[in-house]
């Protein structure tokens, strides 16, 4: 054995076994010269196979940036190859259904049939394996509701508001012009608009594409402030104003994080600042776009609240919430102490879990950093049930939102609502390629390319768009039906079960701990969340230094 092993690695690092590819073609394009000369010019077209192999495998050879390269001269280029064909391979042939990440093949293959208007039924029983400890259900009635609502809504805006909004059970989630495409972004307001549903313009500033169609828009602002932004990139209220005073724009939304990249900035680089992106986010044209990882107009959770009172009152009295995905549960609990400290009240906030997706983020912070949406949901549900705040203040969910079943999981922890990006972005047809950051998104959603923005037709995409909300309400509706309630509001912590080993399951309530009406008002020694309770500080997102451990 030790001799066969030893005559394989020296076979292997034999120079014509590294440099068959050179030696091949180099011996080929000579005897094709000879035969060429000495029988018919003919066999001188083989050089158009065998010269390029050549010339290829000395550049190979030679160069010095690559050591496969130069030690496999030409023959090395076949691991790109395969690299590069790997994603199309597991994708569409080697990898199961349920394998998929971020999003399995029968997760996309639910959102297309429905976004087709095709049969969405599914055969032969579940494919799931209801003894993992991953699988999780919902309880259902033995007396289903047939009179249950069929297209209920959410009233979201406090009394501090005077023009609330009624916001669908599931909307588009915020995805800003530049990192998709104009047709994209028309093609979703187009279906927002013929839904009725609210589309998120994202952070990038509400663009003529928003516009165009007259959807429902919710205005995103992030710590660059974009559309409303002076030269030195800080809040300029009259621009604000300006634009939040259209009847189109229904909500606005301070954006604190998000789950993809929490605590983190975002760099839009100099060449894809178009003019007409410029436009937009108001900024210089080919030159970096720069959102900061914080807020300048605000650095406490009193001035937030006050920066969001100033809002509402100069969108004429629109509703105005936040946007954040957990990390530190005293950050949150400061930001409900203010608004019991100030009587200043958000209309909404939105949790954005940890598997959010975006653009592009940084592998350690989109892997490692930021609270999964369900433990970042619990903990939202209870800061504000436990002040007494949750019918006031209304609560949305955000994070692979993509059946009316995630819409009644995500009610049963508190959600009054969802929000989709890639869900919708599966329905105007994309496909998972994950090259969102490179702009040569195959389908035209992901991209400033004008060529490959041609494949996404923005009348035949906003059908599916449109379909696929519909359809997927239809679906909460049935859930809502089945488990005899009247509406997705009356979900509980319990409707929502969870195995935790082959033999054992468990209500959410079980798992975690849901909070009384006012406990952490009364009694917040007895909940889990006492030190960090006492931690939070109205006026400041620091921990308070006298109940921080040792």
């Amino acid at each position: 054995m030790a001799k066969d092993a030893l005559g394989k690695t020296l076979f292997e690092d034999h120079p014509l076994s590294r440099n068959i590819l050179f030696w091949t073609s180099l011996v080929l394009t000579g005897v094709l010269l000879v035969l060429g000369i000495y029988l018919d010019d003919g066999f001188l077209w083989g050089w158009i196979v065998t010269l390029p192999v050549l010339v290829l495998t000395v550049i190979d050879l030679f160069q010095q940036q690559h050591s496969l390269r130069r030690n496999y001269p030409g023959s090395a280029r076949f691991r790109w190859f395969f690299e590069w064909l790997r994603p199309y391979l597991r994708s569409y042939i080697v990898e199961a259904d349920l394998e998929g990440r971020p999003f399995n093949l029968d997760q996309r293959a639910l959102v297309y049939a429905r976004a087709k208007d095709q049969v969405d039924a599914h055969p032969f029983g579940t494919e799931l394996d209801v003894y993992s400890g991953e699988y999780e259900w919902l309880a259902h009635s033995i007396a289903p509701n047939d009179a249950a609502e069929k297209d209920s809504r959410v009233q979201v805006g406090t009394d501090q508001c005077s023009k609330p909004y009624a916001a669908s059970r599931l909307n588009i989630s915020a995805m800003s012009f530049g990192a998709l495409g104009a047709n994209a972004i028309e093609a979703l307001n187009l279906g927002a608009k013929q839904g009725g549903f609210y589309h998120d313009t994202g952070e990038g500033g509400i663009s003529p594409y928003h516009r165009k169609h007259g959807g429902d828009l919710v205005w995103e602002l992030g710590s660059g402030y974009f559309g409303c932004r002076d030269s030195d990139g800080k809040f300029d209220a009259e621009r604000f104003r300006d634009a939040a005073q259209s009847d189109q724009i229904r909500m606005t939304e301070i954006k604190l994080s998000q789950g993809a990249k929490p605590g983190h900035g975002g760099m839009l680089p100099g060449p894809k600042v178009t003019p007409e992106i410029a436009k937009t986010r108001h900024v210089e044209p080919w030159q970096d776009c720069l959102s900061p990882p914080g807020h300048s107009a605000f650095s406490t959770p009193v001035e937030m609240l006050e920066f969001a009172a100033r809002m509402r009152d100069l969108s004429g009295g629109k509703p105005v919430g936040v946007k954040l995905c957990v990390g530190y549960p005293h950050e949150l609990f400061a930001v409900i102490k203010a608004m019991l400290k100030t009587g200043i009240l958000l209309d909404f906030i939105v949790i954005d879990g940890a598997e959010g997706g975006t653009g592009a983020a940084p592998t350690e912070l989109s892997d490692r950093v930021g609270m999964p949406l369900r433990e970042g949901l619990a903990l939202a549900r209870n800061a504000l049930v436990g002040t007494r705040l949750k019918d006031k203040v209304k609560l949305a969910a955000s994070g692979k939102v993509v059946s009316g079943a995630a819409i009644a999981m995500n009610a049963a922890l508190g959600a009054d609502w969802c929000n989709a990006a890639r869900g919708f972005m599966f329905s105007l047809g994309c496909v998972q390629s994950m090259r969102c950051h490179t702009g040569t998104c195959p389908t035209g959603i992901a991209t400033q390319s004008e060529a490959r923005q041609r494949g996404l037709v923005v009348p035949d995409k906003a059908q599916r768009v449109m379909r696929f909300h519909r359809a997927t309400l239809n679906a909460l509706h049935d859930i809502t039906v089945a488990a005899g309630l009247s509406s997705p509001d009356e979900f509980q912590p319990w409707h929502l079960r969870q195995r935790v080993s082959v033999a054992e399951m468990k209500s959410m309530d079980q798992i975690y701990r849901f909070v009384q009406p006012g406990e952490l008002l009364d009694d917040p020694d007895s909940t889990p969340y006492a030190d960090w309770w006492r931690m939070a500080d109205a006026d400041s997102f620091r921990a308070t230094r006298e109940h921080v451990p040792a």
